[in-house]
């Protein structure tokens, strides 16, 4: 939803670039409330039998084995989750739409951004949303530190993989 929000807060229109988001973002909504039993107003149940026709390219398809009263509300709390993350992402920018400026900045610049870049332009606004905890840095750091960060070339030479993670059995197979 960031996307859509910031080319509203920022360019005060709506293009379709945000359009594989929004579809993506209202899938994992729907699949929250009818898969995972992650609605408050329906609970933890789950709706909509999927059938897998093992013949003809194994064809997934979905039966909606609930009333239309139900689909509605389905409707209603998948709407709900989209507009308060919608919400929250208004909120997020807009408190940090220096940061926002700046990171656009550097993409211009550089066109991609390392976890060090982030972390630099994170921590030279001060964190702003977060600088009133006092933890602005911590939250800085940790929020744009790879959980795996890629190999270096130390670790590769010990692993015997090269930089595109490929071992030396696969180089000497090409």
């Amino acid at each position: 939803m960031g996307g859509r929000v910031a080319e509203e807060m920022v360019l005060n229109t709506e293009t379709t670039g945000a359009g594989n988001d929004i579809e993506r973002a209202s899938d994992l909504a729907r699949k929250m409330v009818c898969d995972y039993g992650m609605s408050k107003e329906l609970g933890p149940l789950s709706f909509g039998k999927k059938d897998e026709q093992i013949f003809l390219g194994r064809e997934l398809s979905q039966h909606r084995d609930y009333a239309e009263l139900t689909a509605q509300k389905i409707d209603e709390e998948v709407k709900n989750i989209i507009s308060g993350s919608y919400e929250k992402a208004r909120k997020i920018l807009g408190d940090n739409l220096q940061i926002l400026h700046k990171m656009a900045e550097a993409l211009l610049e550089k066109e991609t951004l390392t976890s060090q870049d982030i972390e630099t332009i994170m921590s030279d606004n001060g964190g702003a949303a977060d600088a009133k905890d006092g933890n602005a840095e911590d939250l800085t750091r940790e929020q744009s530190t790879p959980k795996n960060p890629p190999k270096t070339k130390e670790k590769a030479d010990q692993t015997g993989e090269d930089k595109n993670g490929k071992n030396d059995i696969d180089t000497q197979v090409e």
